[in-house]
Formats: C-alpha cells, sequence, structure tokens
C-alpha cells in the first residue's frame, strides 16, 4: 500500500495534476474509477 500510494501521489505532488487519477498514465484512474488507458491488474486494497 505505501508503494502505491507513494506513486499514485508523485504526479500531485510535483503539481502536475489535482488527483492522481487526472495523471493518464496512472493506475490510480483504474482505483478510483474502474478504468485506465492502461490494463492494470488490481491489487486488493487492504488497510492495516
Amino acid at each position: 500500500m505505501q508503494k502505491l500510494e507513494y506513486i499514485h501521489l508523485n504526479p500531485v505532488k510535483a503539481g502536475w495534476v489535482q488527483s492522481p487519477a487526472d495523471w493518464v498514465y496512472s493506475s490510480a484512474g483504474n482505483y478510483l474509477r474502474g478504468e485506465g488507458i492502461l490494463e492494470v491488474e488490481l491489487l486488493p486494497l487492504v488497510y492495516l
């Protein structure tokens, strides 16, 4: 989870997009909206 969150938040922290899902090549759109331009295998999101 830590690594996935880090990767998704990088474009936001850089100021390139407002939301992780707005970054075209991010899998964040797959997680948040169920769609994206890239096909990805979603990891089960488990928070401890």
